[in-house]
């Protein structure tokens, strides 16, 4: 995310002291968590089906910022939306490891036993995110998660049903897996095998932690759900993101995005990593509200 190369540039060594350490506090607070709301009616999506589906991303679950006592009551927030389906997007490993002397990990135990209290008609399911795989690669996620009953989709899918309308949801492996010696990364994800265990027509969700696979999503998902921004975690009013984790730059960096008819929703998620700033991004539930007109602000079209 954010560098300590390109916050100093911006804003000033002294300004990066203090936002680094009461000042992300403040800004971090549980008060300021907000739900971004998105309805949308995806191309070729069954009428009569509604579903509400409540995506956490980027936790990066680490003390001061985000301790366990923060995370249930993100749980609880979600909770209180009701949702029908709750996606969790990846990234539940912390992203501050130069910090090491300011911070206290959360272990992965206690954030999945917390996240293990999210409650929906249809379930609970996760994907890893780069962070995780770049922590003893996602085992200790994968460990956790099993402990407390909450699927983890590595390239696989699964079939759901609400109120007799089936749909599939794809759960994507990483995209930013391994570093790679020749710079750049890796990926595990398996797009074309996920889609090849899809066995009817019913449609299809794809759960992916990074947005840069929307390109090469085909007609056959209806929408595409994704972290890893944090929507560029520090952004400037006129200016915007300082910086978007994405080769596409800041084309999938936040929001609804409708790209030659595909759908594709980014969340500005929930944590930090790089820097423990957030500044003009707010920490956030997004609600997608899958069967109703599109009515949200932030939707944009790419012809």
């Amino acid at each position: 995310m954010l560098t300590r190369r390109k916050l100093i540039a911006g804003l000033g060594i002294g300004a990066a002291a203090t936002l680094g350490s009461a000042g992300a506090i403040a800004a971090e607070t549980i008060a300021d968590l907000r739900v971004a709301e998105y309805c949308i009616t995806p191309r070729h999506w069954p009428a009569g089906l509604t579903l509400d589906i409540a995506v956490l991303a980027d936790i990066h679950a680490v003390e001061p910022w985000m301790p366990i006592e923060r995370i249930r009551a993100i749980v609880g927030a979600a909770n209180r939306l009701k949702p029908d389906l709750v996606l969790l997007a990846g990234d539940y490993e912390k992203g501050l490891a130069y910090r090491e002397t300011f911070t206290r990990t959360v272990p992965m135990s206690e954030c999945a036993e917390a996240l293990s209290e999210l409650e929906s008609q249809l379930g609970v399911y996760a994907v890893l995110g780069n962070h995780d795989l770049w922590t003893c690669r996602g085992d200790n996620v994968r460990r956790s998660f099993a402990a407390k009953r909450i699927p983890l989709l590595e390239n696989q899918v699964v079939r759901l049903t609400k109120r007799n309308w089936p749909f599939w949801l794809i759960g994507l492996a990483d995209q930013w897996a391994l570093p790679a010696r020749s710079g750049g990364f890796i990926g595990l994800d398996n797009l074309p095998g996920c889609l090849a265990q899809i066995k009817d027509d019913a449609p299809a969700i794809l759960l992916a932690h990074e947005p840069d696979i929307f390109p090469t999503v085909p007609d056959r998902v209806s929408v595409t759900i994704c972290g890893h921004t944090h929507g560029g975690q520090v952004a400037f009013p006129l200016v915007g993101p300082l910086r978007v984790p994405s080769r596409y730059g800041t084309r999938y960096a936040y929001g609804h995005i409708r790209e030659n008819g595909r759908d594709l929703v980014v969340s500005a998620g929930l944590g930090v990593s790089g820097l423990p700033i957030r500044f003009g991004v707010p920490p956030e539930i997004a609600l997608i509200r899958l069967g109703l007109p599109s009515t949200h602000e932030n939707d944009r079209s790419i012809a």
